[in-house]
C-alpha cells in the first residue's frame, strides 16, 4: 500500500492535468486533459495546450471552475489521489473570495412561477421583445 499523497521530495515534476487530478480541481484526468488541451488553463500566465505539460512547485496556475477564476499556488506534488485533506496540502488558493450571493440574482431573470402556465400572446410578444427578438 502506498503512503499519504503528501509532498514527495522526490517527485519534481508532474504533468497538468495528472495534478488538477489528484488536487481534486476535476473529477476525472480525462476532463483535466481536455480543459488543458482546450487551453483553459495558464501556467504562469501562458496558456497550457497539451495536457503533458510538466508543473513544479512554486508554479502559479489559473483556470475557471465552478463560475470562479481560480488561482493556485503548487505547494507540493503527489504520487497518488488522496483525500480532499490531503489534497489541499498540495496548493495555496489565491483566487478571490466568491462573490456574495443576493437573494435577487439566484433565479434567473427570464424564469416563470412553476404552475402558472403557458404565457397568453401579450406576455410572449412582451418576451419576445425583452430578448431582443423581432
Amino acid at each position: 500500500m502506498s503512503g499519504p499523497a503528501t509532498p514527495d521530495p522526490a517527485v519534481d515534476r508532474m504533468r497538468i492535468d495528472r495534478w488538477l487530478w489528484v488536487a481534486r480541481f476535476y473529477r476525472t484526468r480525462t476532463l483535466a486533459a481536455r480543459e488543458a488541451r482546450a487551453g483553459h488553463i495558464r501556467l504562469n500566465g501562458a496558456h497550457v495546450r497539451k495536457a503533458g505539460t510538466a508543473v513544479r512547485v512554486g508554479d502559479m496556475l489559473t483556470f475557471a471552475k465552478a463560475q470562479r477564476v481560480r488561482i493556485v499556488r503548487i505547494r507540493g506534488l503527489a504520487e497518488r489521489r488522496g483525500p480532499a485533506t490531503e489534497a489541499a496540502a498540495l496548493y495555496d488558493d489565491l483566487s478571490p473570495p466568491p462573490p456574495a450571493r443576493d437573494e435577487a440574482g439566484l433565479t434567473p431573470p427570464l424564469a416563470r412561477p412553476r404552475g402558472s402556465g403557458r404565457p397568453t400572446k401579450a406576455e410572449r410578444r412582451a418576451l419576445d421583445r425583452l430578448r431582443g427578438a423581432r
